[in-house]
C-alpha cells in the first residue's frame, strides 16, 4: 500500500499558497537595481512600445540589415534588448524568450524600464486548419496549459486578452488590408509533448494554434494592470509534413514587422 492509497488527493503544488493579491519579497527593480551595479551601468528607460520575439527571426533580420543596435544600458542578465525605428515610431526587440517563465520574466523587467506597450509575436503551431500557413494571429485568450499563470491569477481554463487592445489590432489591420484571424491559442510548456489526443481536445475547443507563451503573459498583464498583447505566426503543422516551419520569405521577418508596426501605430494614436 502507497501513501496515495491512504491519504486524501490534494491540490498540486502549483495551485497552493499563492496569495495572488499579496506582493512579492523579489521584485524586477530590484533585480534589474542589482544588474546595474555589477555590470557598472547607469539607470536608463526603454523604449515605449517594445516586443518579444521567441524565434529571434526578427532580431536577427534587423540586426542583418543594420536597422538594429543593441542597447548597453538593458540591465537583463538574460537578454539583449535592440532599438529600432520602423515607419516613425522607436521599438525594443528581444529575441529567443521563449517560454511561459522567460517571457514573463523578462515582461516584468522590461515594464520596470519603461515600457509602455508589450506585443509578442510568436510562431505557433497550427490546430484548426482555417487556411495554409503561414498567417497572423491575434490571440483574443490562451488556454492556460502551462504553470506561470497560476503564479499570477487563480486557476481558470484561459487567460484572456484585453478587449480594447484586441479591437484595436482587428481594427488596425484589417484597415491596412492585411488579413488576420482573431481567436484563442493553446499555450503549452512542453512542446514534445503535444499529442493526438490533447490536438483534438484543442480542436473541438474551437483552438486556432499552440504556442508557448501568451497564457501567461495575459496572466501576468490582468494582474499587474499591463497592456500586452499576443500575436502568434501560425508557421507549421507540427513537423507533420515535409517542408513545414517555413515563414515565407526573409523569415517573415518583413511581414510580421508590418502587422507590429500597424498595431503600434494604432496604440499610439489611441494614447494620445
Amino acid at each position: 500500500m502507497t501513501s496515495s492509497d491512504t491519504n486524501p488527493p490534494q491540490e498540486p503544488p502549483i495551485l497552493r499558497r499563492k496569495h495572488h493579491r499579496a506582493s512579492s519579497v523579489f521584485t524586477p527593480e530590484a533585480l534589474l537595481r542589482e544588474a546595474r551595479r555589477q555590470k557598472g551601468i547607469d539607470g536608463g528607460v526603454v523604449p515605449e512600445i517594445c516586443v518579444l520575439d521567441p524565434d529571434g527571426d526578427i532580431v536577427r533580420h534587423l540586426v542583418a540589415t543594420n536597422r538594429a543596435r543593441r542597447l548597453a544600458e538593458w540591465p537583463c542578465y538574460h537578454t539583449d534588448l535592440f532599438a529600432f525605428e520602423h515607419e516613425g515610431l522607436g521599438y525594443g526587440i528581444i529575441g529567443c524568450a521563449v517560454g511561459s517563465a522567460f517571457a514573463v520574466l523578462v515582461a516584468e523587467e522590461l515594464f520596470a524600464s519603461g515600457c509602455q506597450l508589450l506585443l509578442s509575436m510568436t510562431s505557433a503551431g497550427q490546430v484548426l486548419a482555417v487556411q495554409s500557413p503561414p498567417y497572423f494571429i491575434v490571440i483574443d485568450r490562451a488556454l492556460r496549459d502551462e504553470g506561470t499563470s497560476y503564479h499570477y491569477l487563480p486557476p481558470a481554463d484561459y487567460s484572456l486578452a484585453d478587449s480594447h487592445l484586441v479591437q484595436l489590432a482587428k481594427a488596425s489591420l484589417t484597415a491596412a488590408g492585411i488579413t488576420v484571424r482573431v481567436g484563442p491559442s493553446w499555450t503549452t510548456d512542453a512542446p514534445f509533448r503535444e499529442t493526438a489526443e490533447a490536438i483534438d481536445a484543442a480542436r473541438a475547443a474551437g483552438i486556432l494554434a499552440v504556442e508557448m507563451e501568451a497564457a501567461a503573459l495575459y496572466a501576468f498583464a490582468e494582474a499587474r494592470q499591463k497592456p500586452v498583447l499576443c500575436l502568434a505566426h501560425v508557421t507549421n503543422q507540427m513537423g507533420r509534413i515535409e517542408g513545414d516551419f517555413e515563414k515565407g520569405a526573409k523569415d517573415g521577418a518583413e511581414e510580421a514587422l508590418d502587422v507590429i508596426a500597424r498595431i503600434a501605430r494604432g496604440w499610439h494614436r489611441d494614447a494620445r
